[in-house]
């Protein structure tokens, strides 16, 4: 075992603080994965409030609470909070952050100043976009299609535009920081095929962050560019391809689906792991899997342009490499359910949420396959089975990922257990009202109710009511876990250094972690998810541990 160089803490003096200054200045990546926990949070709920707004006025056929112009911004600043600003950042900002450089035996990020200027980066592009929405908001959809957006709508989409760009550098920084202390800084004996399975998940989503992201960011580029000077780019009328933003924009917009849902799948396997008490199965299939999901995620971006008018040939190929994704993620479901097979499994409230991942994930995976096929995709664009299956991926998968990790990782990042009947009561009704909210939609779409409309033919209203209703119920199950898990800071600290039993180099240190992370350098010795007889190897023992720290 190796020493830590004192010298390396010259930063220390500013992660141990209680100030204000201590916060804002912190190099720690713990505290600033808080600090995005805190801002990212925040977004959630003013996404979630949008949402309210937009179930209430569904509630009846015809448009009765909002005008059909503010119905359009609604949903445009509901899809921007939650897409841009909670699921791309949430796990790897905030879970990533906090564990990545703990997991794999490093005292913090390679960078921790670029790691803090991420997070001002994030908080300064939300303002753009908050400037925007108490300014009167904007209509043109989160995707911000061409040439509407760029030379037609009344409302100004630049400041959003500058706002969502911004975030792709703090995205874009993270991935590198990620990637360069994945690839540099491991503990000595931590080889590729002894790493976690979030860490796979963290590094595939990194490379999507870092090749993606610029893609995007050039396509916001030009639509400002074309909606302040009038150049044509994207508008016919300007001799502009319209076409030619979809593609700039979902080439990026589809990995970025996977940069929202692969850190969830790393969440999972550490879960069920841990409280099935047996080693992952089928590992390195697992790895590959996530790694062949970043890579082909690159290759399908063109079945969401089916009626756009490409080439019936190009759609045929986008359509065959569509259904080709969905074999790692099959791969993934199918090592769950092994690896749970026979398993002692121990019901807590993150393999709960694991459990509601791994199902909610298959529904939204299977019903993608319907609009993956040319024939059906025809119908179903634009309707609501659209809504539904995008909600059962990003809802029903990266939310529950989220919240599985939240709670598994609680314990070690705050010192304190969360009341886990409390914690099993909010997992039970999330699981139930989201299907309440999002099944209907189903049924809608596949009758052909457009989606973004706000008026609808009365026999689609007792649909929609059951998902208003659902609606109520899954905000329930939202509230309630940030009500006990900020009661949980308010008791002595109640969490051990490993309180699950769990493998894994985090669990190594106490609870809440030292600012530093380890006194000294870890060395891996052992494969990754080794439980024997409920225990795993190189655990340090909790009350010595704790007893050389308290």
């Amino acid at each position: 075992m190796t020493t830590l160089n004192e010298p390396l803490y010259r930063d220390d003096y500013l992660n141990a603080g209680y100030g204000v200054k201590s916060w804002f200045l912190t190099l720690d990546h713990k505290r600033i994965a808080i600090l995005y926990l805190i801002s990212i949070t925040f977004f959630f709920f003013i996404g979630g409030f949008f949402a309210v707004m937009l179930r209430l006025e569904l509630m009846t056929p015809q448009g009765d609470i909002v005008t059909a112009e503010t119905y359009n911004k609604l949903f445009t600043m509901h899809g921007i909070a939650m897409i841009f600003f909670f699921l791309i950042p949430s796990i790897p900002a905030v879970l990533g952050n906090f564990f990545v450089p703990m997991m794999i035996g490093a005292r913090d990020l390679a960078f921790p100043r670029l790691n803090l200027f991420s997070w001002y980066l994030y908080n300064v592009g939300g303002l753009f976009t908050l400037y925007t929405m108490v300014t009167g908001g904007i209509d043109t959809g989160w995707t911000f299609y061409a040439p509407y957006s760029s030379s037609y709508t009344l409302s100004d989409p630049v400041p959003v535009v500058v706002g969502v760009f911004i975030l792709g550098f703090s995205s874009i920084l993270t991935g590198i920081n990620f990637l360069v202390t994945i690839h540099k800084m491991r503990a000595p004996g931590l080889t590729w095929f002894r790493l976690p399975l979030f860490i796979w998940a963290s590094y595939a989503t990194s490379v999507i962050q870092v090749l993606g992201t610029p893609v995007v960011a050039i396509a916001l580029v030009l639509l400002g560019f074309e909606r302040l000077t009038g150049v044509g780019i994207f508008d016919p009328k300007l001799d502009g391809d319209p076409i030619l933003f979809q593609h700039l924009f979902w080439f990026y917009s589809h990995p970025a689906v996977y940069i929202m849902i692969l850190p969830s799948m790393g969440v999972v396997s550490e879960v069920v792991t841990c409280f099935a008490r047996k080693r992952i199965f089928g590992y390195k299939f697992m790895a590959f899997a996530i790694m062949g999901i970043a890579v082909l995620g690159f290759l399908v971006w063109g079945h969401h342009m089916f009626i756009s008018g490409q080439s019936i040939y190009a759609g045929l190929v986008f359509s065959a490499l569509s259904f080709l994704v969905a074999i790692p993620s099959a791969i993934k479901v199918f090592n769950w359910t092994a690896t749970l097979y026979k398993g002692q499994i121990e019901f807590r409230t993150p393999i709960l949420y694991a459990f509601g991942f791994i199902g909610l994930f298959t529904i939204g995976g299977l019903t993608g396959l319907f609009l993956a096929s040319l024939a059906t995709d025809v119908h179903l664009t634009d309707t609501y089975f659209v809504v539904a299956h995008f909600h059962y991926i990003m809802v029903g998968g990266a939310v529950m990922g989220y919240l599985a990790g939240i709670h598994y990782w609680w314990p070690k990042m705050t010192g304190r257990m969360y009341h886990e009947g409390w914690a099993k009561f909010s997992a039970l009704i999330l699981f139930v009202g989201f299907n309440l909210t999002f099944f209907p939609q189903f049924i809608l779409g596949f009758m052909g109710m457009p989606r973004r409309y706000y008026v609808y033919p009365p026999e689609y209203q007792v649909l929609n009511v059951m998902s208003t209703a659902g609606a109520s119920i899954l905000g329930l199950g939202y509230l309630i876990p940030m009500i006990y898990l900020l009661w949980s800071l308010r008791k002595p600290k109640t969490a051990g250094a490993n309180p699950w039993n769990s493998t894994g180099l985090e669990w190594t240190t106490p609870s809440p972690p030292l600012p530093h992370n380890f006194d000294e350098v870890p060395e891996v010795t052992h494969e990754p998810y080794i439980y024997e007889g409920g225990s795993h190897p190189h655990a340090v023992p909790v009350s010595d541990h704790e007893a050389a720290h308290e």
